[in-house]
């Protein structure tokens, strides 16, 4: 697939208030790129529009299509097209399966799985009309081996690589590549906020702008899987 300049082009970024969120605001507005911003907490969004004062921002919640449909649209409107989208949102789970409501469960898998799904089918028809985009989500180490004490986070992590596997497929086929993104454990502080549980301890992860920078080498080389190793 060819590879996309980040100079210039139109970046819709979901999840852009948390810590690799913000890094990647940064790393994309360093390379030129025209970010839409995308975030729950309108403090934490203005803050971050702040800093980047070029940027269009929506505060929205994902979890829905009109929402994801909304986000695509207000890319659209604010840079007249949408060339690049990357889905940083996510929340974890920790503890035992036995210890899991199902809430708990569908809220693993509603964030972590059916909003990129959502989000990509919005975005796909954008892109489409261009020709050209690349679609990037970012599932992580444990996609690639599930741990005891994170089973149903790991699950739901597994399923969004899944989903990106066959999207690739199908997008290929009119121009967007998708980027599955599989860092190891990361700083990004979301290991401090669990929907559930308690965070066992950890080793030092990396540093966010360290995985910003290598998604967006991706995104401007042409790569179209980023294994834990790349990031290495």
């Amino acid at each position: 697939m060819a590879p996309l300049p980040l100079a210039g082009a139109s970046v819709l970024l979901a999840g852009a208030t948390g810590g690799l969120g913000r890094a990647l605001a940064a790393e994309c507005a360093r390379r030129g790129a025209r970010l839409t911003l995308v975030g729950r907490d309108a403090e934490r969004l203005a803050e971050l529009a702040a800093a980047h004062p070029g940027a269009a921002t929506s505060r929205l919640d994902l979890r829905s299509p009109e929402a994801c449909a909304e986000a695509v649209g207000a890319a659209v409107a604010a840079h007249g097209s949408l060339d690049v989208v990357i889905d940083a949102a996510g929340v974890v789970a920790f503890g035992p399966v036995a210890d899991l409501d199902v809430d708990t469960m569908e809220e693993l898998f509603l964030t972590n799985v059916f909003l990129p799904m959502m989000l990509s089918r919005a975005a796909l028809a954008a892109m489409t009309a261009g020709g050209t985009g690349v679609i990037v989500n970012i599932s992580g180490v444990i996609a690639e081996q599930n741990l005891p004490g994170m089973a149903a986070y790991g699950a739901s992590k597994a399923a969004l690589r899944s989903f990106d596997e066959a999207l690739a497929r199908e997008a290929r086929r009119v121009g967007v590549r998708v980027i599955d993104a599989r860092p190891p454990h990361t700083e990004t502080g979301l290991a401090t906020r669990p929907i559930a549980g308690a965070a066992p301890r950890m080793s030092v992860g990396l540093a966010p702008e360290r995985v910003a920078a290598v998604i967006c080498d991706a995104i401007e080389q042409g790569v179209d899987d980023l294994p834990s190793a790349a990031f290495a």
